[in-house]
């Protein structure tokens, strides 16, 4: 057992994941006899023998199925320890990047912020995104955070849910030339213009939500836009609760909500990469916003509610 390396158990996990001596070599930047004879070495200090190459691939055997579980942990916890040297190296950040989402209570959001940066030598960038614009920031490294909705599938993020958002697609009164039921069709709102978030991702796929094909549509950058051209009988369209209670209330704008326009709820969340370095301020913002979760959700209700 003595003499065993890490790049031994690098090669070890890079041909199982690549399933080949050639793919782990090209995985790893190296030559494939260096692959081969790390294994080789590797089997022969460890007494065992992890691979059966007696097929046209190379397969694990069961003991190598076995060490290789151990291996996977081994290595995780090594990215680990080099995240929290780097986090340690860096010191007091000087700034942090972090992007509101469009469907951001904004002023509440603020708020969060204000508390953790009152007194604070870290600068702050905020940046306002829509649709795939914050994801966009966050992975190709322009945002330490983003608060928005994301998809909870994906590995790369850890996320603290924040609270739920409530979708409702609305008009103005006298908008629409039928009277408004439950059952109101996209067919029906086809000739009507409906307004819509511009997606701020500058090389992502393009999305679109709710969005009627065939329909006339005006873009806006924001939802303070978007709600004042609603208001207005500009266009009608879907907007965040939370920014449309008073409104609503007041019958200034009346919801189509119904069988086929059911609007929808999502998840705001705050996000950030879970494998990437986060200095000592971010750490400490993460478990600021943690902590302080459960009276954001409060307030956000209560904003919707009221």
């Amino acid at each position: 057992m003595n003499g065993l390396t890490i790049q031994q158990f690098l090669c070890f996990d890079a041909v199982v994941s690549e399933g080949s001596f050639q793919a782990a070599a090209l995985k790893l930047g190296r030559s494939h006899p260096t692959v081969f004879a790390a294994i080789k070495n590797l089997e022969a200090q460890l007494g065992l023998k992890l691979f059966d190459r007696d097929g046209y691939r190379v397969c694990l055997t069961d003991t190598g199925r076995t060490l290789h579980a151990g291996v996977r942990g081994l290595l995780n916890e090594l990215d680990n320890l080099r995240t929290q040297a780097a986090q340690l190296a860096m010191g007091e950040e000087p700034e942090l990047s972090i992007v509101i989402g469009d469907l951001c209570p904004v002023p509440q959001i603020l708020d969060l912020l204000r508390r953790f940066f009152d007194g604070s030598q870290t600068r702050l960038h905020l940046h306002f995104e829509a649709i795939s614009g914050p994801w966009e920031r966050l992975f190709d490294g322009e945002a330490d955070l983003i608060v928005h909705h994301v998809d909870s599938s994906d590995t790369r993020l850890e996320y603290v849910q924040l609270c739920e958002i409530r979708i409702v697609p609305v008009v103005a009164p006298k908008f629409l030339d039928f009277p408004i039921t439950r059952a109101v069709t996209p067919e029906q709102m086809r000739p009507y213009v409906q307004c819509v978030i511009r997606d701020t991702a500058r090389h992502s796929p393009q999305r679109d939500y709710h969005l009627i094909g065939g329909a006339p549509s005006w873009t806006v950058s924001d939802q303070l836009t978007k709600k004042e051209l609603i208001l207005k009988g500009m266009g009608w369209g879907h907007m965040p609760a939370f920014l449309i209670g008073k409104e609503m209330r007041a019958r200034r704008l009346l919801s189509i909500g119904g069988r086929h326009f059911p609007g929808a709820r999502g998840k705001l969340v705050a996000a950030r990469l879970r494998n990437s370095p986060h200095g000592p301020v971010a750490t400490r913002l993460w478990r600021y916003i943690e902590e302080a979760a459960s009276g954001f959700r409060a307030a956000v209700n209560a904003l919707d509610a009221s």
